[in-house]
């Protein structure tokens, strides 16, 4: 059996032992939380971004701003949510690039150009539009990325009329036709095209 080293454990538990008796406890835990925060400010700099939407509650109040960016996989979006009810809410694409309150100038939600069912729990499901429920904590604040099925966004997103992001007051039960039983919409955002 091998001898440890007990004057380099020593060291090595002083180390740690002055390191952790240096830096105040408060600040000790949030250097992680420091670290995050700087990383998740970093631009996207894998893929260039295409597209932003302003978000917007009923009274006209910014909740959030969303980048989308075309990557080989379908299109990537990075939100930032803040003003929001907590719990969990529906959050979609939807067909129109349009929000004027209740929303529901956006229409229904993004398709392809074959008809498809509503929802990840059906068999000719999910919409393009379709996407995974947000879950805004208690202080109303989130950062999320989420990867959508949009493949071309000039050719699904910037078309004619437009698309824009619809959250909802509920959540999407992935079944339900045609919009998941998701409730009213209460944020909304006209997805615009971004000079690169």
């Amino acid at each position: 059996m091998p001898r440890i080293d007990s004057a380099s454990t020593r060291i090595r538990t002083s180390i740690r032992t002055s390191i952790r008796t240096s830096i105040p406890q408060r600040a000790w835990l949030s250097l992680p939380m420091g670290l995050l925060g700087a990383t998740l400010s970093l631009p996207l700099a894998a893929e260039p971004t295409l597209g932003e939407s302003l978000m917007q509650d009923r009274d006209g109040n910014t909740v959030g701003a969303v980048l989308l960016s075309e990557t080989p996989n379908g299109v990537l979006l990075h939100a930032r949510l803040g003003g929001l009810p907590a719990g969990v809410h529906a959050f979609h694409i939807h067909e129109t690039g349009a929000c004027e309150p209740p929303f529901d100038s956006a229409g229904g939600h993004l398709t392809a150009e074959e008809a498809n069912a509503h929802g990840y729990l059906v068999e000719d499901g999910p919409h393009l539009g379709d996407m995974p429920n947000i879950h805004i904590p208690d202080n109303g604040r989130l950062e999320i990325e989420v990867m959508t099925r949009v493949s071309d966004m000039d050719k699904q997103l910037f078309d004619r009329d437009g698309a824009a992001l619809v959250i909802h007051e509920g959540a999407d039960d992935y079944h339900s036709q045609p919009s998941g039983a998701a409730g009213p919409r209460i944020a909304c955002g006209v997805i615009e095209k971004r000079d690169t």
